[in-house]
């Protein structure tokens, strides 16, 4: 996966397959330019390496959960990583495939935070066309996780009481 830069791109190895891909929402995820969604799956932490000009990455926010690493000069999130051992995706890095020139990813499952959309400016009444297109896609469209992800948390969360 690479950076937007034209020159001295941020470069990131993945060398296994993406679990969990989908279309994200949320706020804090960064989108292509004119995109409505960022594609976003996981991988083990372990394999994830940054291979070129990993000296440009930054995080953007220390205090969020997921510690997503960006590009300083285009912005471009390479990476989210999950630091807190307590939380129920530790060991797991999100990446963003649509920024890979290699084929073969898992296909986008569902799309996530699907209302966020209008945090950033969408306008409500056109959510019904954005879940409509979505679900022409095959994406259900959730306004959280999917439910596979949301019981893996609720799981967590109970195991630890």
């Amino acid at each position: 996966m690479q950076c937007q830069c034209s020159h001295h791109q941020v470069e990131v190895a993945v060398s296994a397959q993406v679990a969990h891909n989908h279309a994200c929402g949320c706020s804090k995820c960064w989108k292509p330019e004119g995109a409505l969604f960022a594609q976003i799956a996981v991988v083990d932490k372990n394999k994830v390496n940054v291979t070129a000009n990993g000296d440009k990455l930054q995080i953007v926010d220390e205090s969020a959960a997921i510690q997503r690493h960006a590009c300083k000069e285009c912005g471009t999130h390479m990476y989210g990583r999950i630091e807190n051992t307590g939380h129920p995706f530790y060991g797991l890095d999100f990446v963003h495939t649509e920024l890979s020139k290699q084929q073969g990813w898992s296909a986008p499952e569902f799309a996530a935070f699907v209302s966020s959309i209008i945090e950033s400016g969408t306008a409500p009444e056109a959510m019904e066309d954005v879940r409509a297109t979505l679900t022409d896609l095959g994406l259900t469209s959730y306004d959280c996780l999917s439910p596979v992800l949301m019981d893996i948390i609720s799981t967590h969360v109970a195991n630890n009481k």
